[in-house]
């Protein structure tokens, strides 16, 4: 009833996800829990599975895992569906625990790039993962797409391996690797997968399962969008494409002579075999003036006079021009750009910087075009091709998707002696999501440094108003644990929900990476009234007593409603609502294509406007980036006196983290900007390399920590700003040092930094009047859950190994 029809330009020439022909196992019904085991494949009376899906994830059986997703969306289409969840994967033994599959293996890290999940920014071993039972680290390996797809391999080798999620979307080219720092291959070699699938792989995977079905072989499937695979030269498959040479910079197009603006028209008469009369006749007739001869009779007659030997002017092409024809663009779906070789972007980072420019220009599914890269050269050369992105799905398709029979909790096989996820077998990326609700896909933001837009694509995908209302009345009548509050009603941003291109064939040809940069475009719809809309149904359902936005909010987007932030703050703030700014100095801001930081002020003033009217006492929690390409020193410094005067003290700090194709990882990597066309002049970027300088611009976020105060003390100086050094309160740090080391602890409470010596809290203090509070300070210290006692607030020293005086003059 509330699904309105999708008018987007491209989603219409889509095959619906509902409209193919269900494959004959779909006799055997529904799993509760697709199998994990051969007694469980039993139990269904499987005797084999079709389709066999390797996740580096632990299986939790919600729409916000891909191994669900993709399960039960293949489930729904007939197929018998199997789960391995993070396999031994030193043999290939538990690769066979399932027997060999009928049609294909499935392989994906899971919902992180395993190396992210693996490393810290600073390259750290990570010791836990929210995605593993107990949140124990170590149960992937490093780059697991490319070990799970090896041991596919080696177990049944004559079975086709599908690749994707985000590790494969994200590596889906040649691309700087942070963690080794230097270009490997795409995955598609390096894996040896089949397909690889990226994006969202809903509408690829169906149709590929289908044709598989078919007993078409997978080599042949080189047609279906969101793919990318391997061709040799000379593959027939590839003929009858229009190949763009794109592998250098600075080379010129088609060249037209210039028109010279000197040109008369005489001279252009003559140029033609022909003459001007009227300047011929000008001409005469200064002469004539400078020599005093009479003048000519057709001039002392006027124009009027015919004269028989003045013929009527003809005009014929300048022959300048003759040769300027039209330009033959062709067809953009038989269209294929070939980008720099991998040799050649991996000793050349300006061809990798235009290379990174060339594949984020093509990612609009409504007028992208297929991409192609070498890789090797000689009898090793082979092209790894990729089509264009694939279509959104409709409202009624993502509806389906959410629909589907999903448990909402992990596989039994983690359960504890009571039958609970709770404790040792607690999951933490569930945790986090058990009580959500995702409302849509996709992000038009373009920031820099996200993986959102390159994944998802910056087409928003929203799910109907009845969809995520039967949802949260499945919430709260089947998982267990529920107490009456939705933790999130959001997306990857929490008001992107159904906005969208006003006009559908502006939004097929833009190729802009952001609606919102460097202002909302004037063809961007905001009207946040269907959003509204459903934050009211949704807490007027009966047993929901509160519902919360968890997702980060697009703040400059909201303040273009001002109804929707009331409705946000007065209704669905539980204290805290978290936005990112992620810095105030425009070098930074610019790099990361993120509004000003007038943006937030405007943003701060509704959210404290609303807040007072509700007779509510509730705190933003801003997020800030440091060492972001384009950062200078100055830039962190300015940030911290911001945040200084303003009252904050960051407990969790972000630092740039280069993950594989951003935009911002190309900064870092090329030291050029890929939001301008390349060249080998173009705008060079600063880049925050090497531990010292990183740990500065951290130090800078953290300017309360004591632990900070040496290096900042020796940065300001050298800076030439030894005016903010002092025991003042317009100053940013003291010139005293406490004799404890500060130890703070980080949310990730296995990571953090801990003194040798127990910090001993001080009793919680009423927050200083007038200051503005957050999450970050005036708040009393929170158990972590690690069983140690709650450090100081921002690590103060203990009172008992420091002067009183001292501690009054802290900042």
């Amino acid at each position: 009833m509330n699904a309105p029809v999708d008018v987007s330009f491209f989603t219409r020439a889509a095959k619906p996800l509902t409209s193919y022909r269900k494959y004959w196992a779909a006799r055997f019904g529904t799993a509760k829990f697709l199998p994990t085991s051969r007694q469980e494949m039993e139990a269904l009376g499987w005797d084999s599975c079709d389709i066999i899906v390797v996740t580096g994830d632990a299986y939790v059986d919600h729409p916000s895992f891909g191994m669900a997703v993709i399960g039960r969306m293949l489930e729904a289409q007939g197929f018998r569906v199997g789960i391995i969840a993070q396999p031994d994967w030193q043999s290939a033994d538990a690769f066979k625990a399932l027997g060999k599959p009928n049609l294909f293996f499935g392989v994906t890290s899971g919902n992180m790039d395993s190396m992210i999940n693996r490393y810290t920014a600073d390259r750290k071993i990570r010791s836990d993962d929210a995605y593993t039972p107990g949140d124990i680290g170590g149960k992937r390996p490093d780059r697991a797409a490319i070990v799970y797809s090896q041991r596919c391999r080696e177990a049944w080798n004559d079975v086709p391996i599908i690749l994707g999620g985000i590790e494969g979307s994200l590596r889906r080219i040649a691309h700087y690797d942070y963690w080794s720092d230097k270009v490997r291959r795409s995955v598609v070699v390096d894996a040896k997968c089949d397909l690889l699938l990226y994006g969202n792989a809903e509408r690829a995977i169906v149709e590929i399962a289908h044709r598989l079905a078919a007993k078409e072989p997978v080599q042949q499937i080189t047609d279906v969008r969101g793919t990318a695979f391997v061709r040799r030269s000379g593959d027939e498959s590839a003929q009858g494409w229009f190949e763009i040479d794109s592998t250098s910079v600075d080379a010129p197009g088609r060249v037209e002579a210039h028109v010279n603006p000197y040109l008369m028209v005489s001279d252009q008469a003559k140029a033609n075999g022909a003459t001007c009369a009227r300047e011929d006749e000008a001409e005469a007739v200064a002469k004539a003036a400078q020599t005093g001869a009479p003048l000519p009779a057709a001039a002392s007659r006027g124009p009027a006079a015919a004269n028989p030997a003045i013929q009527p002017l003809n005009f014929v092409p300048n022959p300048a021009l003759a040769m300027r024809t039209r330009i033959q663009v062709p067809p953009r779906d038989r269209s294929v750009i070939r980008l720099p070789s991998y040799e050649q972007v991996r000793s050349d980072p300006v061809l990798y910087a235009h290379a990174n420019r060339v594949l984020h220009l093509e990612t609009n599914p409504g007028n992208a075009r297929a991409l192609v890269q070498a890789h090797g050269e000689g009898a090793t050369a082979r092209d790894v091709w990729i089509n264009p992105p694939p279509i959104p799905l409709t409202t009624a398709e993502m509806d389906h998707v959410f629909d589907l029979p999903y448990a909402r909790s992990p596989h039994p096989r983690y359960a504890d002696e009571n039958g609970s996820h709770d404790g040792a077998t607690k999951i933490p990326a569930w945790e986090m999501i058990r009580f959500s609700v995702n409302i849509m896909r996709g992000c038009f933001g373009g920031c820099t440094f996200c993986s959102i837009t390159e994944h998802e694509g910056r087409i928003i995908q929203s799910r109907s108003e009845d969809s995520i209302i039967k949802e949260v009345e499945a919430i709260r009548d089947s998982v267990k644990g529920f107490t009456g509050t939705i933790s999130d009603l959001g997306g990857p941003t929490a008001n992107m929900y159904r906005l969208g291109c006003k006009s559908p064939e502006i939004e097929a040809a833009c190729r802009k990476p952001s609606c919102v940069y460097p202002g909302i475009c004037s063809n961007l719809g905001t009207n946040h009234d269907p959003l509204i809309k459903i934050y009211r149904r949704a807490r007027a359902l009966k047993g929901i007593k509160k519902i919360l936005i968890g997702s980060g909010l697009r703040y400059d987007l909201a303040v273009q409603s001002p109804e929707y932030v009331k409705e946000l703050v007065q209704h669905h703030v539980g204290g805290y609502l978290k936005i990112a700014p992620e810095h105030t100095e425009q070098g930074p801001l610019t790099k990361m294509m993120k509004p000003g930081i007038g943006s937030y002020d405007k943003f701060k003033q509704m959210f404290e406007k609303f807040s007072a009217e509700a007779g509510k006492k509730q705190y933003l929690i801003p997020y800030f980036i440091a060492a972001h390409p384009g950062t200078s020193d100055e830039d962190m410094m300015n940030l911290a006196i911001w945040l200084k005067k303003n009252g904050f003290r960051a407990d969790q700090v972000q630092t740039f983290y280069p993950s594989p194709m951003a935009t911002a990882t190309t900064m870092y990597h090329t030291n050029r900007n890929p939001l301008r066309k390349i060249t080998r002049d173009s705008e060079t970027v600063d880049i925050v390399r090497g531990d010292k300088r990183r740990r500065l611009h951290k130090a800078f976020l953290r300017y309360h920590d004591a632990n900070n105060w040496p290096l900042l003390r020796e940065a300001l100086k050298s800076m030439g700003r030894a005016d903010l050094i002092g025991n003042g309160k317009h100053h940013l740090i003291p010139t005293w040092q406490p004799l404890t080391d500060g130890s703070y602890t980080s949310a990730r409470r296995k990571n953090s930094s801990v003194s040798a010596e127990a910090v001993v809290p001080s009793s919680p203090k009423s927050p200083t009047k007038g200051r503005l509070l957050t999450q970050h300070t005036g708040l009393p210290p929170r158990d972590n859950g690690s069983g140690r006692p709650p450090v100081g607030r921002a690590g103060r020293p203990d009172a008992s190994r420091t002067p009183p005086r001292k501690i009054r003059k802290g900042p």
